[in-house]
């Protein structure tokens, strides 16, 4: 048998020792691993840590995450992109003012996840945008604008047809990529879940998952709740220059095509369940 086995096996009886109320049962357990461990020259207190270290619950952690500097155009489409990451691998977030931060909550494999998933992501949406600006497809669009006129010492709002400016396209681009990558990923979220409580019931095992899932849903809110300082909720990227129904679109199609890449998220929900979560 080798090392990390024996102290496995070390680690289960010293935890059986400690965990009972039966002092004979107790000295059994013990007498048990002390055997082992003198068979095979392993000391109880390296056993002992080695099988503390196994089963140590992950727990929630908050992270920064930079999205670009003040003033830079488009950050809240950035952030937009990442935020819809994160609702699909349980990280919850909130935004600074400046949209030039976000701060992350979550488990640290599943931050990780939306950090992958947002500098490919990123990289594609920009690179799209890009393409799709140079391509001047956007000039034949048009969108409404309110005039203000003041005639006869009255004021007047009056809505216009006028050109989609390059920025607005931009950003309307960006914000359909965003909102349809947000949406893709929820599916598949859904489906692995779906899957994996499903997989659970043809195993004779009908709540494990869907109990892992809820603890670990808890074990996230509670985190939140006592470590956030948000006094708001982020709403989202606004179109300040306008609306343009033909970049959405153009941004639609490009989140649709993104390639999602091979992401823990993807590969299955039941890697990301804290250690121990719903038994």
């Amino acid at each position: 048998m080798d090392t990390g086995k024996m102290l496995t096996r070390i680690g289960g009886l010293l935890r059986q020792a400690e965990s009972t109320d039966n002092e004979h049962e107790a000295e059994a357990f013990l007498a048990a691993a002390q055997r082992l461990a003198t068979s095979s020259s392993v000391d109880l207190a390296v056993a002992r840590a080695h099988i503390a270290k196994r089963e140590r619950r992950p727990t929630p952690a908050q992270r920064v995450i930079p999205i670009g500097e003040a003033g830079k155009r488009g950050l809240r489409t950035y952030v937009q992109l990442f935020v819809a990451i994160a609702a699909a691998n349980d990280v919850r977030c909130d935004v600074a003012r400046s949209s030039t931060t976000v701060y992350a909550y979550g488990f640290d494999a599943d931050i990780d996840t939306c950090e992958a998933l947002y500098t490919s992501l990123l990289i594609q949406m920009v690179r799209a945008s890009d393409q799709y600006i140079k391509s001047g497809a956007y000039r034949s669009a048009t969108t409404e604008k309110v005039v203000v006129e003041r005639r006869y010492g009255r004021t007047f709002h009056r809505p216009v047809q006028v050109p989609v400016a390059a920025v607005t396209a931009r950003l309307n681009f960006q914000m359909a990529f965003a909102s349809r990558i947000g949406r893709r990923l929820a599916e598949v979220k859904a489906e692995v879940e779906t899957e994996a409580v499903r997989a659970d019931v043809a195993e004779s095992a009908p709540t494990g998952t869907a109990l892992a899932l809820r603890d670990k849903e808890l074990a996230l809110t509670d985190f939140y709740t006592r470590t956030s300082e948000a006094r708001g909720t982020w709403r989202g990227p606004q179109a300040s220059a306008g609306y343009s129904a033909a970049a959405r679109r153009a941004g639609d199609r490009a989140g649709k095509a993104a390639r999602l890449g091979d992401s823990p998220e993807l590969g299955g929900v039941r890697g990301q369940l804290p250690r121990g979560a719903g038994q």
